[in-house]
């Protein structure tokens, strides 16, 4: 491009687009700007040039008007433009492997925390208060309660159900209760430590149940994890001070329960859109409605009542807190497990409920300073290292 026009004192350039020209102008040179300035007698000659910004500085002589440019010192954002046919969508970006084992993390930190608590004051509330069909039904009606008022004030997305999820739900809801009832009732009777370590057998319930009545078969590895799971369960329960029958029993009922609850679960549920979260709570409003009759029919509001006086007179205002936070946190723990199920595979989801266990067990014991011989810590020391290698041998 040519300025031949030397007698304006200013020359000012407000659209740099004026001195584009495509075919001379190819997209490689955007980027560099290497003016070379000719004079031949009065004519000024330009090579065409792409500016990028620039400030006059000074005006030399009234006759030649010759204009000295300076490059701005500004940061100048690059801007790229892309044809149609070159434009690349941008993909979206993946999180990195240690975003996911930090998410992870963070569930089974919750989960296992949640779950400390619950065993807690659930094992106050049974010691205070000894009437675990009662405190079973309290803890679902909890958990109903927080996810309906959930949904009606669209703090959780309510589900989308209809007649065959129920339907499919309710063998998963009557295994769910018995299960949940027969825990309790084995905790009211013997220490929450002893609770878990018969319930760390419960991945030997799982197998021989899919083996004798669904006809699964296992690998010789699976089959030889059960040997410290109940080796260790069974060297537990025959040196724990405080052994008590019914508890030992709840707690395998409790076993037998929820493995029928995960088989299921796992036939009936499959190909039913639901999350992790409305999936529990379905199951708890569902298993409210089955448990509360029999809680009525075994224990009935009189000795309920009874024992509330009794405990608010021994214990205090503080009962009602205990009560309320072992349901709660019932809730919480459970709705969390659920939803890491969404996040984590079956496998990683077993091996964190057999760490659960562990953290339990621990932390019961020292809180409620559970006394413990050399021997029933071998116990569940080994139950506990089978069920991490039932977990692994079924990867």
């Amino acid at each position: 491009m040519m300025i031949t026009n030397l007698k304006q004192p200013t020359i000012c350039f407000t659209n740099p687009d004026i001195f584009r020209q495509k075919s001379q102008l190819p997209t490689s040179k955007f980027a560099s700007f290497s003016p070379k300035i000719h004079q031949k007698s009065n004519l000024l000659i330009q090579k065409p040039l792409y500016l990028s910004n620039f400030d006059v500085i000074k005006g030399l002589g009234d006759d030649n008007n010759i204009f000295l440019l300076k490059k701005s010192r500004k940061l100048v954002k690059k801007c790229d433009a892309y044809e149609a046919d070159r434009s690349q969508p941008i993909e979206p970006e993946i999180p990195s492997e240690a975003s996911k084992k930090i998410k992870i993390g963070i569930y089974f930190a919750t989960w296992w925390s949640l779950n400390v608590v619950f065993n807690i004051y659930n094992k106050k509330v049974l010691n205070a208060y000894p009437y675990p069909w009662l405190t079973s039904t309290l803890s679902l009606a909890m958990g109903s309660l927080i996810m309906l008022v959930s949904w009606a004030t669209r703090i959780a997305e309510a589900p989308s159900t209809d007649l065959d999820f129920w339907k499919a739900l309710f063998p998963v809801a009557l295994a769910h209760s018995i299960g949940h009832v027969a825990a309790t009732v084995s905790m009211s009777k013997v220490a929450v430590s002893f609770t878990h370590i018969i319930k760390s057998a419960e991945p030997a319930f799982s197998v021989l149940v899919s083996r004798f009545f669904l006809g699964e078969s296992f690998s010789s590895g699976v089959y030889l994890s059960l040997i410290p799971i109940i080796g260790g369960c069974g060297l537990a329960a025959l040196t724990e001070l405080n052994f008590n029958m019914i508890g030992f029993v709840g707690a395998m009922i409790s076993n037998l329960a929820f493995v029928f609850r995960n088989i299921f679960s796992k036939k009936g549920m499959s190909g039913k859109s639901v999350s992790g979260m409305n999936y529990y709570a379905c199951l708890s409003i569902l298993s409210l409605l089955l448990l509360t009759p029999f809680a009525i029919a075994v224990e009935g509001p009189q000795m309920w009542a009874a024992g509330w006086e009794k405990a608010l007179s021994d214990i205090g205002p503080n009962f009602i807190w205990w009560l309320v936070a072992q349901s709660v946190f019932y809730h919480l723990y459970n709705q969390v497990s659920y939803m890491s199920l969404d996040e984590i595979s079956p496998l990683t989801f077993s091996i964190g409920n057999t760490m659960k266990r562990i953290s339990v067990i621990v932390s019961s014991i020292i809180i409620f300073r559970t006394p413990v011989q050399p021997v029933n810590a071998l116990g569940a020391a080994i139950a506990v290292l089978g069920t991490f290698l039932y977990s692994q041998a079924k990867r």
